[in-house]
């Protein structure tokens, strides 16, 4: 059953509490008829209904389904090169690196989770325009129906992350308003429920919704690759605006500064050249 919940489908509540068998557990049945137990019990199993909901609507808008052009040596590739930058960058810190440059280098790794789907979201569309101007004519129109297929997903994840400060805000406002008056504030208690739903969403589907870059792929198996070398140097140049060059010399740290942006942007050609060459895909064409 716990394979089940790490799996791509979480199972209803029903056959959750069967874990298997054709009937509930008596001892299931104990916790749940135990009324000093229902103040656990009863959130945890509306959660639950409530999180699967929120995590099979994510996963059908981003669907971790595998990529249709895989190529293991681009793959084993991509994590070598990661091995290699994070590698370098450590070995950078400790040579050269003050206390302050390793409070930085956190500052900017969780500034990068916080970072990138906005900053996709916006590359994106740029990187899309100027891929649909490169195309043949006749691919344009089925270009624009899987960019309007993938932007109604990105418009759900979008409207998600917008709404959310939005409801708390309510929930802030109808806490103050019910001040006043006795007893449980059932307005801001009911504004709870959409807002737990709209965070698990977002939290669900953050992860397969960067990593497909928003359904990139299905409008163009080289979009991916592309919005990887956009996204690089964007990244670089906020750190550096953030942080500055890398501790270290001056220009063993311009090196490290624009070797890591290069590095991914000469992968990421390689893939659309292999792309090219091994399965037909054009950028142009």
């Amino acid at each position: 059953m716990l394979q089940n919940l790490r799996g791509a489908e979480w199972p209803p509540l029903r056959v959750l509490l069967r874990g298997g068998r054709p009937g509930i557990h008596g001892c299931v049945w104990a916790v749940l008829l135990a009324p000093c137990l229902w103040f656990v019990t009863v959130p945890l199993m509306a959660g639950y209904v409530f999180a699967r909901s929120a995590r099979s609507r994510a996963h059908r808008l981003f669907p971790s389904r595998g990529h249709r052009y895989e190529d293991p040596q681009v793959r084993r590739l991509q994590k070598a090169r990661a091995l290699a930058a994070a590698v370098m960058s450590l070995l950078l810190l400790a040579a050269y690196g003050r206390p302050e440059d390793y409070d930085q280098a956190q500052q900017q790794y969780m500034m990068r989770l916080a970072v990138t789907p906005p900053l996709l979201l916006l590359s994106a569309p740029v990187v899309i325009a100027v891929l649909y101007r490169w195309a043949a004519p006749h691919l344009r129109p089925h270009i624009g129906q899987r960019v309007r297929a993938a932007g109604r997903a990105a418009l759900w994840y979008v409207g998600a992350v917008t709404a959310i400060p939005l409801v708390m805000v309510g929930v802030v406002m109808l806490q103050r308003r019910s001040m006043a008056t006795p007893g449980v504030p059932w307005p801001a208690v009911a504004l709870l429920v959409p807002l737990f739903w709209l965070l698990a969403f977002v939290v669900f589907a953050t992860g397969p919704a960067v990593r497909s870059g928003f359904n990139s792929a299905d409008i163009h198996a080289a979009l991916p690759a592309l919005l990887t070398g956009v996204l690089v140097w964007e990244f670089a140049l906020i750190s550096l605006a953030a942080g500055g060059l890398p501790p270290g010399p001056p220009l063993l740290a311009l090196l490290a500064f624009l070797g890591g942006p290069a590095s991914v942007s000469a992968v990421a050609w390689w893939e659309i050249r292999r792309l090219r060459t091994r399965y037909g895909v054009q950028l142009r064409g």
